[in-house]
C-alpha cells in the first residue's frame, strides 16, 4: 500500500488550498473551487477565506461573484451547513447531501405542526407552505423571512419548537424557508446588509440562476462531492469523510468506490483515500504563514487533524460543538489565532510562542498587517470565539 506522510499531507495542503503564496488563484471563484465548497454560516468567513488564497481580491469582488455574476451560490448541504458552491456543483448537492438536509428538516418541521395544532398532517402542510414560498418569489421581488410572513398568512403561525423545558414558540416562517432552501427551490439572493452579516433576501433560484440544471441523483451525486473532496482534501480517511459529508458509511464507501479511491497508509496508522491519478507526491513548499477566519474550510476540512492541529490546542480553539475559531498557521499546522482590537488591528496569539522560530514570528506579524490593511478599519465578530480568541495580544 502507498504510504503519504503528514508532511506531504501539508504540502499538499498548502498548494491545493491555495494558501502558499505562490500558490495563490486570482478571484472568488477559483478559490471555492479550491477547497470545494467555503464555509458560510458566518458571512465574513466566505470574504476573509476567499482573501486568505487570492492575489488583490477584495470584499466587493466577492460580492460581485456571489450576487452579480452568481458564478458561486449559497447552498445548504453537509451536516445542515450554509456553503458556498461553485454553481456547477449545485446539482450533486441538491440530489445528495442537501436532499438529505431537506428531507430532515421537513420531518422535524412536520412533527412540530402536528404537535402545535396547527394540522393534522405535517408533511402535506409543509410542503404546501414551500409551494407558497415559491409561488410568491416567483412574481415577487427578493424578499427577507419577516416580509415573507406578511404576505403569506400561514407563515405567521406561532409553533412549539423542542420538548419539555426546551420547549418555545416561533414562528414557522424560518423553517420552512429552510426546507425550501435545502430543497434547492430558493436561494439567499442579495444580501441587505454589510459583508460581515447575513441579511438575505430570498428568490427562486430560477429567477436566481439564467440555467438550472436538474438534480443528480444520490449516488451521481455523492459521488461527485467526495471525488471534489479527495481532489482538496485527500487522502482523507473514511472518518473523515462521513463526518464532513454528514452522510452514512454506506453511502460514502459507494462513493469511494464510484470514484476509484485507492486505499493508501498514513502516519497515524490509518488508511487514507485518494484519487486514482493522484498518487505522486506533491513538491515540498517553502516556509509559509496564513491566517484563517472562523470555520475555515481548511481546519474544518477532516474529523481526523493531528496532522495538522495539536489535541493539546483543540479546547483553546474549538469549541464543544466542534466550530473552529480564527486561526494562525505556519507550515501547515495551527499554531494560534488572530484578533482584532477595537479600531480594527489585528495580532496574533501564539498557543506557545516559545516553540516556534523567529522566522515564523515575523511572518505572522506580516500576515497580521497585511490583513489589518485589507480590513481597512472593519472589525469582524464572531459568534464562535475560541478562547484563545478572548485572550489579549501578547506584546
Amino acid at each position: 500500500m502507498l504510504h503519504i506522510s503528514d508532511d506531504q499531507r501539508r504540502a499538499r495542503l498548502a498548494r491545493r488550498h491555495a494558501l502558499h503564496p505562490d500558490h495563490h488563484v486570482d478571484d472568488a471563484l477559483a478559490a471555492t473551487r479550491a477547497m470545494t465548497v467555503l464555509h458560510a454560516t458566518e458571512a465574513a468567513t466566505v470574504h476573509l477565506a476567499v482573501r486568505a488564497r487570492t492575489h488583490s481580491v477584495e470584499p466587493h469582488h466577492v460580492d460581485a461573484a456571489l450576487y452579480d455574476d452568481r458564478s458561486v451560490v449559497k447552498q445548504l448541504a453537509m451536516r445542515r451547513t450554509l456553503f458556498v458552491f461553485p454553481t456547477d456543483l449545485l446539482p450533486a448537492a441538491w440530489g445528495s447531501a442537501s436532499a438529505r438536509v431537506a428531507a430532515t428538516e421537513l420531518a422535524r418541521l412536520a412533527k412540530d405542526v402536528e404537535r402545535s395544532g396547527v394540522a393534522r398532517d405535517g408533511v402535506r402542510w409543509v410542503d404546501r407552505a414551500v409551494e407558497q414560498v415559491v409561488e410568491h418569489l416567483s412574481t415577487a421581488e427578493p424578499t427577507d423571512v419577516a416580509a415573507l410572513r406578511t404576505a403569506i398568512p400561514e407563515l405567521a403561525a406561532p409553533i412549539v419548537f423542542g420538548s419539555g423545558r426546551w420547549a418555545r414558540e416561533g414562528p414557522v416562517a424560518p423553517r420552512v424557508v429552510t426546507v425550501a432552501g435545502a430543497r434547492g427551490a430558493v436561494v439567499r439572493g442579495p444580501n441587505a446588509g454589510h459583508w460581515r452579516l447575513s441579511r438575505p433576501r430570498w428568490t427562486t433560484m430560477s429567477d436566481w440562476l439564467a440555467d438550472v440544471p436538474p438534480s443528480d441523483d444520490a449516488a451521481t451525486g455523492y459521488a461527485e462531492l467526495v471525488g471534489r473532496w479527495l481532489r482538496t482534501f485527500g487522502p482523507g480517511t473514511e472518518t473523515d469523510i462521513v463526518w464532513w459529508l454528514g452522510a452514512t458509511k454506506t453511502a460514502v464507501r459507494r462513493a469511494l468506490a464510484d470514484v476509484d479511491a485507492v486505499a493508501v497508509s498514513l502516519d497515524s496508522g490509518d488508511v487514507g483515500y485518494v484519487l486514482p491519478d493522484d498518487l505522486t507526491d506533491d513538491d515540498p513548499v517553502d516556509d509559509w504563514a496564513a491566517l484563517l477566519p472562523v470555520l475555515d474550510p481548511t481546519a474544518m476540512g477532516w474529523k481526523q487533524r493531528d496532522f495538522y492541529f495539536a489535541p493539546h490546542d483543540v479546547p483553546r480553539l474549538m469549541d464543544s460543538a466542534g466550530n473552529i475559531g480564527a486561526t494562525a498557521w505556519w507550515n501547515g499546522r495551527i499554531v494560534g489565532a488572530w484578533i482584532q482590537d477595537a479600531e480594527g488591528r489585528v495580532s496574533v496569539v501564539p498557543t506557545r510562542p516559545d516553540e516556534l522560530p523567529r522566522h515564523a514570528h515575523e511572518m505572522l506579524q506580516s500576515q497580521a498587517e497585511a490583513l489589518t490593511h485589507w480590513l481597512g478599519g472593519t472589525v469582524v465578530t464572531s459568534v464562535y470565539a475560541s478562547p484563545l480568541m478572548r485572550t489579549p495580544a501578547l506584546d
